[in-house]
């Protein structure tokens, strides 16, 4: 039988707490008890109190005499809501600055092989597969087939300029160029 506890509104960030929870999950009760004992982050120390508490709930709501046969089979960190505060810095500016929080979840289970099955999910409808029951029409003619664009009238049609050639209609006609001017 699975028993959790949970610790909402911690005051370390979800990334820090995850550090620590991972070098727990799936170890006996009282390895990750020493596990934690000897880890050197602020975080193993809160993570400590909320596994004696899963045991202890184990051990009150759930009758399980011998806390030496629990696992711990759950151990999530999921993040909480943020205090905002403002750092006031130099020339009138200001950093922000969010103190993360946390709310951790371990659970601990007395079964033998450690996890029990998840509820069976409903079936879903199998997925189509490419449809290959309806012919697909041969290509056209080339007669009837759109011109095709060039590299350049391409970008001119994407730029906004040209957008007769990109049609494939003919160019339109320059102007002469300007005779260049004489000094006097």
């Amino acid at each position: 039988m699975r028993v959790y506890a949970r610790a909402r509104f911690i005051r370390v960030s979800a990334r820090k707490a995850r550090l620590v929870l991972d070098q727990i999950r799936g170890k006996s009760v009282g390895e990750a008890l020493t596990t934690l004992e000897y880890t050197p982050r602020a975080a193993a120390r809160l993570i400590e109190k909320v596994l004696r508490s899963a045991v202890a709930n184990a051990e009150h709501n759930h009758q399980v005499r011998n806390a030496e046969e629990l696992k711990v089979v759950d151990a999530v960190a999921d993040g909480g809501p943020s205090l905002k505060r403002i750092q006031p810095r130099a020339m009138g500016r200001a950093f922000f600055i969010k103190h993360r929080t946390s709310h951790l979840t371990i659970g601990v289970s007395d079964e033998v092989n450690g996890a029990s099955r998840p509820p069976a999910r409903p079936e879903r409808a199998p997925r189509r597969g490419p449809r290959s029951a309806a012919p697909t029409p041969p290509p056209a003619p080339p007669e009837t087939q759109a011109p095709t664009e060039t590299r350049e009238t391409a970008g001119k049609a994407a730029r906004g300029r040209g957008r007769a050639r990109a049609a494939g209609a003919k160019a339109p006609a320059k102007k002469p160029a300007a005779k260049p001017r004489e000094k006097k």
